[in-house]
């Protein structure tokens, strides 16, 4: 099986259609449709539902899809990975991170090193931890941002400056909102939009202790945006870190510090003994310096 005709697969299921296809690869449909047909005898499968309107995936070819991206991004980072010299660094790097306060230092890292090196690009995925622990693995990702609770197993980190608060979201016509801070009592029998992350519910559930009995969990979420957007259509209080939803106005979304408080850090990691690009190693020493600061 050659990327290169992996390649073609993809950009059949991009275009659904094999004319269009063949156009954008600059070579004729006949030898489009020869190279996908022996694909699709070499893996016994059928990869495409062909009508009058078009191509489209089977779920054979939709499991192709998936594990052809991942290697075509893999070929594009190991290309990226030996760009550069010690004169010139070019490349790219990868960051993956959710939405929190360390987001803040990463922009001002970010600031400092597209200064240094402004033919880099930087690529900032926004997943769950173990989306962006699963593409550091697979090497897809040079850095991860976690919230903690977070496994560092097998991973080189530091603990960011920037801590984040946990809070309960709300429309700003709630009577909540009038509040200073939010307690267990307060969320009794109210529906709540928890984390979908099993040790940050944990760590939530330990908060509430006995009076869990009398909480109404009625959805989670990955990210806190969509909770945020859930919660302005009054279908319930999104428990998240304060940098989840910074940046909403209050005319939408207020947020309110759980009582007592429950605070968590940021750690930036990277894999333990691992060749990186020169890019990501610069990377890599730039964060580093929030190291030794206060």
């Amino acid at each position: 099986m050659e990327l290169r005709v992996l390649r073609y697969f993809l950009m059949v299921s991009r275009e659904q259609s094999f004319t269009k296809a063949a156009e954008k690869l600059h070579i004729t449909q006949p030898t489009l449709s020869r190279q996908l047909a022996l694909l699709e005898e070499e893996l016994g499968k059928t990869l495409f539902i062909r009508n009058g309107h078009g191509v489209t995936l089977t779920e054979d070819g939709i499991l192709l899809k998936r594990r052809a991206l991942e290697m075509a991004d893999l070929e594009d980072r190991i290309i990226d990975d030996f760009k550069g010299s010690s004169e010139i660094v070019e490349g790219s790097v990868t960051i993956g991170c959710g939405e929190f306060k360390g987001i803040e230092e990463l922009a001002e890292v970010c600031r400092r090193y597209k200064e240094k090196y402004p033919r880099v690009t930087i690529s900032i995925h926004t997943g769950t931890a173990d989306t962006v622990r699963e593409l550091m693995d697979k090497g897809l990702l040079d850095i991860g941002l976690f919230l903690e609770p977070a496994s560092t197993e097998g991973l080189d980190y530091i603990r960011l400056n920037n801590k984040d608060y946990w809070v309960v979201g709300m429309r700003p016509d709630d009577p909540m909102a009038e509040k200073e801070y939010i307690t267990k009592e307060d969320l009794k029998n109210k529906p709540l939009i928890l984390p979908e992350r099993s040790s940050v519910q944990s760590e939530l559930l330990n908060w509430f202790g006995k009076d869990i009995r009398e909480l109404n969990f009625s959805y989670t979420s990955n990210l806190g945006t969509n909770a945020g957007i859930f919660a302005n259509h009054g279908l319930g209080y999104p428990i998240s870190v304060e940098g989840a939803c910074g940046y909403w106005s209050e005319k939408y979304l207020v947020q309110r510090r759980l009582f007592p408080e429950i605070v968590s850090s940021t750690v930036a990691a990277w894999k333990r003994n691992v060749p990186y690009s020169i890019a990501a190693r610069k990377m890599i020493e730039e964060i580093m310096l929030l190291e030794h600061k206060e």
